[in-house]
């Protein structure tokens, strides 16, 4: 019996050669184009992103009076006009650095636990709560942190500031204030990036070659040194680009900070004190209220925002390209 009668013709390749060279296939010569197009097209709105803001922001720093990078002060609408980022950058990389220090560890245990521990038939409804909290609409989480987090906090303010006040951070300089502070704002983000990262980490999770993890426990590893020596060092490159996305996220928040936020133009290291500001906030703030140039003056933090953005991203992928053995797989 002749066995190969039944196999099936394997798929017609997508170039082929002739006497005149290498012929590519009409269907792959649209996809290639339109993939070079959307990236090309990509590459245009970022560059005239920045020439819009560039352009806004060189307007209004030059008629700045003060230092834009040093003035803790923003008053674009006086005359003359004197603002400055110091407060905002400030404010912006405090409660970020924040955001992380409490949701990346949070949320790499919840996927792993989502991955590697919990059973099918809890696994698959936790993983949908989770897909949930990120659509949850920022303002819907700025109420909720006006109304229940900020009162419910003061009691943990107070218990920083008497055992953890000496380290200065935790030092409130007028104990039992209510609670809208940086300290505040960053467990905010902290909850509303903990999905993003959640979920990204989740599906780098369940990329790891399943022969790695039992060649693990054939060598006699539990669970959790499997998961430290097959899992984790083959996802780092994925939970780093998780980790970013999420801080993307909270770099730029505004009405969940602007609804949480007491704000004012004071650079405190204490953040159980309810002053600073960020970036994203005080253009939602001053907006409506700012005249042309005093929009200028907005551009021209947005553009400082935007700037720090992509340094934030290009250091994630210097970070990601050193480790190139797991980049190609997860990145």
């Amino acid at each position: 019996m002749d066995i190969t009668a039944n196999t099936p013709a394997p798929p017609p390749p997508a170039t082929r050669t002739t006497g005149g060279g290498t012929v590519t296939r009409p269907g792959d010569r649209i996809f290639s184009g339109l993939s070079r197009g959307s990236g090309i097209l990509l590459l245009v709105i970022m560059g005239a992103i920045a020439a819009f803001l560039t352009i806004r922001a060189v307007n209004a720093i030059s008629k700045d009076q003060g230092n834009f990078f040093t003035t803790f002060e923003w008053n674009a609408t006086a005359n003359p006009p004197v603002f400055g980022i110091a407060v905002l950058a400030y404010g912006t990389i405090v409660s970020s650095i924040i955001a992380m220090i409490i949701a990346v560890p949070i949320a790499v245990g919840i996927a792993l636990f989502i991955s590697h521990y919990a059973p099918r038939r809890l696994a698959s409804p936790f993983a949908y709560v989770i897909d949930l909290l990120a659509a949850v609409p920022s303002i819907v989480y700025g109420l909720w942190g006006a109304l229940f987090l900020v009162p419910h906090l003061q009691g943990l303010n107070l218990w920083l500031d008497h055992y953890l006040g000496w380290t200065v951070i935790f030092d409130q300089s007028n104990p039992g204030t209510a609670a809208r502070s940086l300290f505040t704002v960053g467990i905010l983000l902290a909850i509303m990036i903990l999905p993003i990262i959640t979920n990204v980490s989740r599906e780098v999770f369940r990329q790891v070659p399943r022969a790695n993890e039992e060649a693990a426990l054939a060598l006699g590893a539990t669970r959790w040194e499997v998961i430290r020596l097959s899992v984790l060092p083959f996802a780092r490159s994925g939970i780093i680009s998780a980790s970013m996305l999420g801080l993307g996220r909270a770099l730029g928040e505004t009405m969940a900070v602007a609804t949480v936020l007491s704000a004012s133009p004071v650079l405190s290291a204490r953040i159980l004190d309810p002053v600073g500001g960020t970036f994203a906030q005080n253009i939602a703030a001053k907006f409506n209220e700012a005249n042309d140039f005093g929009r200028d003056a907005l551009i021209a933090s947005g553009l400082v925002l935007f700037v720090i953005t992509l340094l934030v991203n290009g250091a994630a992928r210097l970070i990601i390209a050193r480790r190139k053995e797991y980049s190609g797989a997860n990145a």
